[in-house]
């Protein structure tokens, strides 16, 4: 069976659409697809947001680090859902 792999380029998306936007797509995946995102920064803010509100739901791995481009993945490893109030 071959890995669903959903890409986003967020290069030249402005910088205040793109949380809003990876955080649609991750809610799209089901569990075993992989969203594979292409970014110009470190995406450090976004593997804490995704740890404090996905803890143990993704695998997180990096293709290419800095310095211009950062190629990173995340996995769907779990159906859970946190509650939204």
């Amino acid at each position: 069976m071959k890995e669903s792999i959903k890409n986003l380029d967020l290069r030249n998306m402005p910088p205040f659409e793109r949380h809003t936007k990876i955080i649609e797509m991750w809610d799209s995946l089901m569990e075993g697809e992989t969203l594979r995102i292409i970014n110009d920064h470190e995406p450090t803010p976004l593997y804490y947001q995704f740890e404090a509100e996905q803890k143990g739901q993704f695998e997180w791995n990096y293709e290419k680090r800095g310095s211009i481009d950062w190629i990173f993945t995340i996995k769907k490893i779990s159906k859970l859902t946190k509650n939204r109030k």
